[in-house]
């Protein structure tokens, strides 16, 4: 990665892997604009009966995120999968910890997206997704969604949302990513970069 290239964010938290999924599909997607690339980076458990430690690098999966990895970005893609109709506490922890990014306004003007996934259709997806926009306005981004020249939206039966990309991994868990949400993923990736690039002028004036 060029340290001279604008990147698109890819933060997410996975417990059982599909919005890892998700992530990877929006990943290519980023990939597949040219002038721009994708940093993936996901965030560690978090205990609530006593301090946690982690090892600086996952066993799998994406390096763990770093302030300066948001501060930096061009652009943000964020996924979690449900939490009774809320992102994952991992998730809220390391947005509650970029007060300084508020502060600076080091995050206004850069687009935003979001994807998640439930175990159930009606598992809280869409609220899900708006619970990561908000924080997310607070910094002052630009959020973007999924526009219906996706023609997946109307075709899928599982997940997909004009708020961001969904996975329903049945109960289970035992649902893979289907072609729908694969494609509406990386759908939502190339798009986020193309804004990205778009408004990196407005920034820099």
């Amino acid at each position: 990665m060029s340290a001279s290239v604008p990147y698109i964010l890819v933060l997410y938290y996975s417990r059982h892997g599909a919005t890892q999924t998700l992530a990877e599909q929006i990943t290519a997607g980023i990939e597949s604009v040219s002038g721009i690339e994708a940093r993936m980076r996901c965030v560690p458990e978090v205990s609530t009966v006593c301090e946690q430690t982690q090892p600086e690098i996952p066993d799998s999966g994406a390096m763990f995120v770093e302030l300066d990895d948001l501060r930096h970005c061009a652009g943000l893609a964020i996924g979690s999968p449900t939490r009774f109709g809320n992102m994952a506490a991992p998730l809220k922890y390391f947005l509650d910890s970029t007060s300084e990014l508020w502060m600076n306004g080091a995050l206004i003007d850069k687009p935003a997206t979001a994807f998640s996934s439930s175990s159930s259709l009606h598992g809280g997806q869409e609220t899900t997704l708006i619970t990561m926009l908000i924080p997310l306005l607070h910094h002052g981004m630009v959020y973007a969604g999924v526009p219906y020249s996706a023609t997946e939206l109307l075709e899928t039966t599982q997940g997909g949302t004009p708020y961001g990309t969904t996975h329903v991994s049945g109960k289970r868990g035992d649902n893979d990513v289907d072609a729908n949400e694969r494609r509406l993923a990386h759908a939502q990736g190339k798009r986020i970069a193309r804004l990205a690039l778009s408004m990196l002028p407005l920034r820099e004036k």
